[in-house]
């Protein structure tokens, strides 16, 4: 057996199929994002534009949250100890948690090591303590709500993308005495678009279903307190199960979710992925709780994201580039094959100090390869006509189709 002729072979296909990926080697300037530095290739840094970041917010950036990250690290130090069962259990778990609860009005939610561990961790907890359970998933669900579905070993159904009478259909031809869960995201942050949260609730009323929700992409970003689209659109109180993270919009790190007592009670009490793993640091929690609170009180951020949002979708559309129907702050440019979706990336870096990777396959669908823009409220008017003006001249340069 030839160990290393299979990796390398395994390599090889990536290569051979373009999408074969590369982490860029960059840090960012502290206080004045989009910018940054790039050392990829290049002798020292070079100043380049970040257009691609989860940190939608730039929270990651936020006086507060580097105060607040400082403050801790200097009162507690570094890591947090263990897990929370033994000696990872600090006053700045209790207190972020108590927020995460307030923001989602449930009356406890439970910190993860991350929104991936958060989804994995809880599914496959609910499959294996529901007997019988069989779980709805939308067919565009994320990786991680995936994987914690497969590991659950529970059934699983899958409905065609925010399709109500698909899901309606599979919910009615289901045994009526079996416990049923309904998982979803809110916002899916590939295409942009945003699920019928209510009209699913309707549905999960009607056949006694759990619901649970991912809102990953959209806390921090919607509603009054930032508490995601159920919030915006009224709806939070009517879902089981709300999940999210602090690595986007709140700009630090970890996952939770947010539910009553007993489901999180639960959750803590039986998921390995949550019982098995050091806890969180101190001080990355303690700068997402000034995060957290900061977003609650403010609305500044996310207005000057969503108007920043709208402004380059306006600005590609213009310049009759393939920019895709979106409702939300995602702002995908279709390219539909991965060879030139990461040759487009690399002439954007290479030669205009524009930082946006290519998305290709898995994590999109073979064929709808992608570039995909988050503009933040930093992003100004003028960065981004210069960004137009790129695009359209590397769309030329690669003989590629503009938009109808």
């Amino acid at each position: 057996m030839d160990y290393a002729q299979i990796f390398a072979s395994a390599i090889d296909r990536l290569h051979a199929e373009g999408r074969y990926r590369v982490f860029i080697d960059i840090l960012r300037n502290k206080g004045n994002y989009p910018n940054a530095r790039c050392f990829a290739g290049h002798n020292g840094p070079k100043p380049i534009t970040v257009w691609c970041s989860n940190d939608y917010l730039a929270m990651g950036q936020h006086e507060a949250v580097i105060a607040a990250m400082e403050e801790a690290l200097h009162d507690v130090g570094a890591g947090s100890g263990g897990t929370r069962n033994i000696g990872g259990n600090t006053h700045y778990h209790v207190d972020l948690e108590a927020e995460l609860a307030d923001l989602h009005g449930k009356e406890a939610a439970l910190l993860f090591t991350s929104g991936y561990i958060s989804n994995e961790a809880t599914l496959s907890t609910l499959g294996k303590i529901l007997p019988g359970c069989i779980i709805f998933s939308d067919e565009l669900n994320h990786a991680s709500m995936i994987a914690g579905i497969r590991t659950s070993g529970c059934e699983k159904q899958i409905f065609r993308h925010n399709d109500l009478a698909h899901l309606e259909e599979l919910l009615a031809a289901a045994d009526p005495e079996a416990p049923k869960l309904i998982a979803f995201e809110s916002v899916y942050s590939m295409d942009g678009d945003v699920a019928p949260i209510a009209a699913i609730c309707d549905l999960a009323d009607r056949y006694n279903a759990l619901t649970y929700l991912d809102e990953v992409h959209a806390v921090g970003m919607y509603g009054a307190r930032g508490g995601g689209i159920s919030e915006r659109d009224g709806v939070a109180h009517r879902l089981t199960i709300i999940e999210g993270t602090l690595g986007k919009a709140f700009g630090v790190m970890g996952g939770y979710i947010a539910a009553d007592r007993n489901i999180v009670d639960v959750i803590r009490s039986y998921a390995p992925g949550f019982i098995f793993t050091t806890s969180l640091s101190p001080v990355l929690v303690a700068g997402a709780l000034a995060s957290v609170r900061h977003l609650k009180a403010s609305s500044v951020e996310r207005e000057g994201q969503q108007a920043a949002a709208a402004k380059l979708k306006a600005i590609f559309r213009e310049a009759g580039l393939p920019v895709m129907a979106s409702t939300t702050h995602i702002v995908p440019l279709m390219v539909g094959d991965p060879v030139k979706a990461k040759k487009i990336s690399d002439i954007l870096l290479a030669e205009y100090g524009v930082y946006v990777q290519p998305i290709n396959f898995p994590t999109v669908p073979r064929g709808t390869e992608r570039l995909r823009f988050t503009p933040g409220p930093s992003h100004d008017e003028a960065m981004m006509h210069e960004l137009a003006s790129a695009l359209t001249e590397i769309w030329d340069r690669l003989e590629m189709r503009m938009a109808a």
